[in-house]
């Protein structure tokens, strides 16, 4: 049987009268890298908060490392790493003082850290920053080192809460390398995220929550096959947006509208693409594979959400 790392249970968190969780149940195997994606005010930060023991569920259980949370906070903490939302670096310190000041939070000697610095350093391609302070490095190198300072007790499960946000393409392509060499070294990790790619890319399993309730749960590949036709065709250009209700939208299994640009959904592209070469020349066109963003949007709506 199959170790679980984390197993959530009917967790719950209401704020005012309102369920920010609802009833969310979920599990992380080792080895495994479990995705949460929703839009904002799904539930994501806080269910992050309540596995840590940093806000007290109002119902439901989680049990973390064979210990329960949040009556073995301490001892659960002692075994997790996690990179926040936001840098929370000690600006006065240099990268490798950074780490030695964390780990000593964690009890660990201070002779075991300096023999772990070097190499964390490396791990985050910061070898040759060890004296330089956080505001002397750019974002991906903030980012990195927050990775390398949550590796800094050799944690079994990790917990990254949007841990590329903010970050240029270069930068998190580089993040999530050494995100998948962790996951190849056989960590666990709760990653919360906004970017469907580093999603797909990631993750082993994906939760889907909207409103504090779980919507979807499953592999990438199987969500997609689950909920999407396999082909999108987008249509975008002057005169675009009459073709969501002309004869064309007869070739697709359903249309969509965002913006300028009409989403054709279909099992077999060829035949629209034929009309809209012939009929609809002057217009762009896209033809590719349903992906994750296209689930994100079926199953939470294409309607912008503001913060809080």
């Amino acid at each position: 049987m199959t170790e679980l790392l984390l197993d959530v249970r009917e967790l719950t968190k209401r704020y005012g009268g309102t369920a920010v969780v609802d009833g969310l149940s979920f599990q992380i195997a080792a080895g495994e890298c479990l995705g949460v994606i929703g839009p904002n005010g799904a539930g994501k930060t806080t269910t992050l908060r309540m596995c840590l023991g940093l806000t007290e569920p109002d119902a439901g259980t989680i049990h973390a490392l064979g210990l329960e949370m949040p009556r073995d906070a301490l001892a659960i903490k002692a075994q997790l790493g996690v990179v926040s939302q936001f840098d929370s670096l000690d600006p006065d310190f240099s990268c490798a003082e950074n780490l030695m000041v964390y780990g000593r939070y964690f009890g660990l000697p201070a002779q075991r850290i300096r023999e772990r610095i070097p190499q964390l350093l490396e791990f985050a391609a910061l070898s040759h920053k060890a004296d330089a302070t956080p505001a002397e490095l750019s974002g991906g190198m903030r980012r990195r080192l927050s990775l390398a300072r949550a590796l800094v007790n050799d944690p079994r499960l990790l917990m990254l809460d949007e841990p590329t946000t903010g970050l240029d393409p270069q930068a998190r392509h580089l993040m999530w390398e050494r995100l998948q060499v962790l996951m190849q070294q056989g960590k666990s990790i709760l990653l919360t995220t906004h970017f469907m790619d580093e999603a797909e890319r990631l993750c082993d399993r994906l939760l889907v929550l909207d409103h504090g309730r779980k919507i979807a749960e499953g592999r990438p590949r199987d969500l997609i096959a689950q909920y999407l036709e396999p082909d999108v065709v987008e249509a975008y250009g002057n005169g675009a947006l009459a073709l969501a209700d002309s004869p064309l939208k007869a070739l697709a299994a359903r249309t969509e509208v965002s913006g300028e640009t009409v989403f054709f959904y279909t099992q077999d592209a060829r035949p629209l693409l034929e009309r809209l070469n012939s009929e609809h020349g002057k217009l762009r066109t896209l033809h590719r594979p349903s992906n994750l963003e296209d689930l994100f949007l079926k199953l939470t709506g294409r309607q912008i959400r503001e913060e809080g």
